[in-house]
């Protein structure tokens, strides 16, 4: 079975980095498109990036250029890494594997538990 684990969060000041990791089951990384979202209190959980099989990546307007997803497929981690961050980017951050490349969050079927980034100003 699909197995996600996020990882690398924590509280950083605006204008901070952070990495976040999402260590996967055997061959997830290979036979899924890998997505990141995030909820904040009060709000709907959207997609911030998404990567497909082949490594072609679309993100969300309000993270272009500023966040960058990547994947090690021998590792069998997919990766967040996050600069230039904002308060508005504070929220629980989720790994999910689906069968679309897209950052519609209806659209994935595995998930992971979620790992919390919080942006002081």
């Amino acid at each position: 079975q699909v197995q996600l684990v996020e990882s690398g969060g924590g509280s950083v000041q605006a204008g901070g980095s952070l990495r976040l990791s999402c260590a996967a089951s055997v061959d997830t990384i290979n036979r899924f498109c890998m997505g990141w979202f995030r909820q904040a209190p009060g709000k709907e959980r959207e997609g911030v990036a998404t990567i497909d099989r082949y490594g072609n990546a679309k993100y969300a307007d309000s993270v272009q250029g500023r966040f960058t997803i990547s994947k090690d497929n021998t590792q069998n981690t997919l990766y967040l890494q996050m600069v230039s961050l904002e308060p508005a980017d504070t929220a629980t951050y989720y790994c999910a594997a689906g069968n679309y490349f897209s950052l519609s969050f209806g659209l994935y079927v595995y998930w992971g538990q979620g790992t919390q980034v919080t942006v002081s100003s």
